[in-house]
């Protein structure tokens, strides 16, 4: 199956939508920057640096498209505003390319030995309780045995918040209650996992941005203590991002990718933002892939990150 070939007619629909005031912002700028105008010249280039800067791009990740725009405009001596739109977008897909975006076509396991371990790291507030509940329905529909560990011990909404989505879902929820050790849950989730035969278990952890040095230690702690159940596990840590908050994004990102190693980003509550364009300026400044984006409320709203289907969304005409 190719890897633009499993997107649905639902799954597209609902990607436009949650992207639609990102999409907005942008059409309705760019409209009126090349309006009158029959090629792409300095000015031009200069106004769309501004729209993907509004749009949460990033400062370094904007000028790097501009710069491949250029490279285009000198190669191919003209360029209509009329292919503006078109060069964008295959600009901004290589550059996703170039970031390792992952390719793959639906919620499945890498071929590793059982369990696969994920553990879920990111500040209160971005979506993350919400992330692991909607990664579980989507394991458990392939099929999946899936086992969750409440680790976010330092608040009890986090712990009810998982078990809740646990009951909704179906599937066993390993907690310790708030303030136990968020490493001897993990411990007992990953041991759970293992002695039902479990495909997937996903750990969540603290959502705490204390100080960088006690979260490495912390997250650092969760690894060595799983690994007395299973060998090189965690197998992913998943970063979620709130993509609503922009910039902000960025900084937890970095936070985040200096406390541990952070091998897969969720972005969440695109819908609620016209600064979609920080999936682009993430995965470009981190090297790291975007997997899973959300773009709704609904579980089948948290969608496996294709970046044309993405693209296309973002920079569709209306």
């Amino acid at each position: 199956m190719g890897i633009f070939s499993f997107f649905s007619k639902e799954k597209k629909e609902s990607l436009d939508k949650g992207l639609e005031k990102t999409n907005q912002n942008i059409f309705t700028k760019l409209t009126k920057v090349i309006a009158g105008k029959s090629k792409v010249d300095e000015d031009v280039l200069d106004e769309l640096e501004g729209i993907l800067i509004t749009a949460d791009v990033g400062v370094d990740t904007t000028l790097k498209v501009i710069r491949r725009i250029e490279d285009r405009v000198a190669r191919d001596k003209y360029l209509t505003t009329g292919e503006l739109d078109l060069i964008l977008r295959e600009e901004i897909i290589e550059l996703l390319m170039e970031n390792k975006s992952y390719d793959i076509d639906d919620f499945g396991i890498p071929d590793v030995k059982k369990p696969y371990v994920i553990m879920v790291v990111g500040v209160n507030g971005v979506g993350k309780t919400t992330t692991i509940g909607k990664l579980a329905a989507q394991f458990l529909r392939k099929g999946n045995k899936v086992v969750l560990g409440a680790g976010d011990t330092f608040r009890a909404a986090a712990v009810e918040q998982l078990k809740l989505w646990g009951e909704r879902v179906g599937v066993p929820v390993i907690e310790h209650g708030m303030n136990a050790d968020p490493a001897s849950v993990a411990f007992d989730a990953v041991k759970k996992g293992v002695e039902m035969g479990a495909d997937v278990v996903i750990v969540d952890t603290a959502g705490r941005l204390h100080t960088k040095i006690g979260l490495m230690n912390e997250l650092s702690k969760i690894k060595r203590v799983m690994q007395k159940v299973a060998d090189n596990v965690p197998h992913e840590v998943l970063l979620v991002l709130d993509g609503s908050t922009g910039q902000n994004a960025f900084i937890q990102a970095k936070e985040f990718t200096q406390a541990t190693e952070v091998t897969a980003l969720a972005i969440t509550k695109l819908d609620g933002t016209a600064k979609g364009g920080v999936v682009i300026g993430i995965s470009d400044q981190f090297k790291i892939p975007v997997k899973y984006i959300g773009v709704g409320e609904k579980i089948d709203d948290l969608q496996i990150f294709n970046r044309k289907e993405f693209v296309d969304s973002l920079f569709k005409t209306r």
